[in-house]
């Protein structure tokens, strides 16, 4: 439980991390913004890192994993235009923050995530915080939840050496697919949009995250 004078030093936190990182490095997707501002990132942060929650980098969240930047994780939200009565997809549940993010801004959210350990404590934080259109599943997401397709949106957390088609598959007409795509540190976001059932790729911002890699160690 966060004390309340916390929750105000977070609070302003917060604002001046949607001012300066956000908004003052060119996002501008007014919903976007808004939920960043809202959704408190330090209840997704291990303890021993809270206190860095609204600092612009990612945080280690256990299993090789991290919370993405706040700036990384606002590029990829504005780049796939979301709606409120879409259906999205995330690849890399991770802490929860991002799936949180999504709630607020969609219809329903269906997270993969193939570490137990951080599937469950995603799970029991998204529930504590009141979510109740996302359904975090503990599964190898490498070629994405076909089960719940078609998706409106899909956000994959892990870099892939090439897009995977399965994603791509699941995508309903006008779906948008924001990854990122290589390997080391030579990466950089890409986002599908599928036109006539067709995909047509945009390149986006260099980025660095961990790889995709399935349940089967490939």
């Amino acid at each position: 439980m966060t004390a309340p004078a916390d929750l105000e030093v977070f609070s302003n936190l917060r604002r001046e991390m949607v001012f300066s990182q956000l908004r003052g490095r060119g996002i501008r997707d007014e919903r976007v913004l808004h939920q960043m501002l809202r959704v408190p990132r330090h209840e997704f942060a291990p303890e021993k890192y809270r206190d860095q929650s609204y600092e612009d980098h990612p945080l280690p969240i256990g299993s090789g994993q991290t919370i993405s930047q706040p700036f990384m994780v606002a590029t990829m939200l504005e780049a796939l235009s979301l709606a409120p009565r879409d259906k999205a997809l995330e690849i890399g549940t991770g802490s929860g923050y991002q799936t949180a993010l999504l709630a607020e801004l969609t219809a329903e959210v269906i997270s993969i995530e193939r570490h137990a350990f951080l599937a469950d404590r995603a799970r029991e934080t998204l529930l504590r915080l009141g979510y109740s259109n996302v359904n975090v599943i503990t599964a190898d997401g490498t070629h994405g939840f076909g089960a719940e397709a078609p998706y409106d949106a899909i956000v994959v957390s892990a870099a892939a050496p090439e897009v995977p088609y399965e994603l791509v598959s699941q995508l309903a007409e006008g779906g948008r697919l924001i990854i990122p795509v290589g390997t080391g540190d030579a990466q950089q976001l890409e986002l599908i949009v599928k036109r006539n059932g067709q995909p047509h790729t945009s390149f986006r911002e260099l980025c660095r995250f961990v790889p995709l890699v399935s349940g089967n160690g490939l």
